[in-house]
């Protein structure tokens, strides 16, 4: 793979923009409304979150965003891959980015929400090879058949 360059980004351009609505709009083919926690564009836009984009030259490869849940948890959000970069490491690539920069802000976890659909299974993969292990309900979630909850303590 060419050269990917990994910066914070701030949700401007549109390269992002149909990415975040792809990402959006494929949720709601594997889970039910209620149990879709996928963030829209002004809710990533938080101070509490901070977005990357990975980008190979001029196009958009991929996303993701750290949620500060308090100083020493945060949650990954929005893990997304560009169709034409997937099983490219690109998602490898931004979660290192985002565990370094956890470590570096001194967060002891690291938690995420993903789907149970077989659709998920690469990033359920991707997560484990990480080291995330399941757990229950962090945060305001709750239990629910069609969310899988993971953590990772760093």
């Amino acid at each position: 793979m060419k050269e990917l360059l990994i910066k914070v980004d701030d949700l401007q351009d549109q390269g992002i923009m149909r990415l975040l609505e792809e990402h959006r709009r494929e949720m709601f083919q594997y889970s039910p409304p209620e149990s879709i926690h996928a963030l829209d564009v002004a809710e990533l836009k938080h101070p509490s979150l901070t977005f990357w984009s990975a980008w190979q030259g001029d196009q958009i490869a991929g996303c993701g965003a750290l949620k500060e849940l308090s100083e020493t948890h945060a949650e990954v959000k929005s893990m997304r891959t560009a169709k034409v970069f997937l099983r490219r490491g690109v998602s490898s690539r931004l979660l290192e980015v985002m565990l370094s920069e956890a470590k570096s802000r001194g967060y002891r976890r690291l938690s995420l929400e993903t789907g149970t659909h077989k659709a998920f299974e690469p990033a359920i993969a991707l997560y484990r090879k990480f080291g995330f292990m399941e757990t229950a309900p962090f945060g305001e979630y709750s239990e629910d058949p069609h969310s899988l909850f993971m953590t990772k303590f760093i």
